[in-house]
């Protein structure tokens, strides 16, 4: 007996196939039409629909080397189930490796959208209405912003069980509970009652090898979990969790020399950096303000008075 059809994008999905369908973006004044390649593999069996999403932030190349290395390896073929594969979603900023779609705006700060609004909001709006409610789980692919290096981690509503038990699945080295923003895509799959992990691993304009095997791997384990592949669940180690974080901003402007490791516990006073001028005039010193552990570091060499140099969890 054959399984309900499932259709996507206005196109019945066959099962035990690879099929590919175009989510349209927009129509340029040159008559090009801009369009998402949307990757999906439907097992003969049923099961749940997973989503693995990059690329929203067109600069974070590390989520879409993650998407791509999983589909290499074809752990995206799944012995149950439905999983789709979106490697680059923002296409217009991945081109120019910017984070920004062509308006100017945010991807990640427009949804639902609307079917009358911004050119982002529109885009955003065509997602929510064609995919996002054929979808069960969802993984969203991100690096920092800039020169802002995360630490390989999963942020999660804290009160999400769900969520909290696929991110300890996951098994990054940190989980970090942090609230839904509004409008973001997290938020909106949430409001629908979709299950979605946010990743993040590393910094803008890389192809961070050990970041792509994490989330490569932690990709894995959560579709072991779900039953859509079969084998066995990797851990390394127990993750670090992050209840509560703050940023340590520069005091001074200057050369931003970092002294601390990412990922690595700090005592308070410990030196985590230093502040200096190019004329050898002045040295700051950048000190822990508490016991904490750092899980993202501004590697920009140029800082302002202000910027946000390392965040650190607020131990309890």
């Amino acid at each position: 007996m054959s399984s309900k059809p499932f259709i996507l994008l206005g196109k019945v999905v066959p099962e035990g196939k690879r099929t590919v369908l175009d989510l349209e973006v927009a129509k340029l004044h040159t008559r090009t039409t801009v369009k998402v390649p949307v990757i999906i593999e439907r097992s003969k069996k049923p099961g749940p629909v997973v989503l693995l999403l990059a690329g929203i932030h067109g600069d974070e190349t590390n989520g879409v080397g993650i998407v791509r290395e999983i589909i290499e390896q074809k752990i995206n073929r799944p012995t149950c189930g439905t999983i789709i594969c979106i490697p680059v979603f923002n296409v217009f900023g991945y081109l120019i490796q910017t984070r920004e779609f062509p308006d100017g705006r945010d991807l990640n700060r427009m949804f639902p959208g609307s079917s009358s609004g911004s050119l982002a909001s529109q885009f955003a709006y065509q997602f929510t209405k064609e995919i996002a409610p054929f979808v069960d789980y969802v993984i969203d692919f991100h690096t920092g912003g800039g020169e802002r290096d995360n630490v390989v981690q999963i942020r999660c509503n804290k009160d999400d069980e769900k969520a909290l038990e696929l991110a300890k699945v996951f098994n990054p080295p940190m989980i970090v509970f942090s609230n839904n923003i509004t409008k973001s895509l997290r938020d909106t799959l949430h409001n629908m009652g979709k299950t979605i992990l946010l990743f993040e691993g590393g910094k803008s304009k890389e192809l961070n090898p050990n970041v792509i095997n994490e989330g490569v791997q932690g990709t894995k384990n959560v579709l072991i979990r779900l039953g859509l592949l079969e084998g066995e669940i990797s851990v390394k180690a127990t993750p670090i969790f992050v209840d509560k974080a703050k940023w340590l901003r520069a005091s001074y402007s200057g050369m931003f020399k970092i002294m601390a490791k990412n990922g690595t516990f700090v005592k308070k006073r410990e030196v985590l950096g230093v502040i200096q001028d190019p004329f050898g005039e002045f040295k700051k010193k950048i000190y822990a303000p508490f016991n904490c552990h750092v899980f993202c570091i501004n590697k920009t060499p140029i800082v302002n008075k202000g910027d946000a140099l390392f965040h650190l969890s607020i131990e309890e």
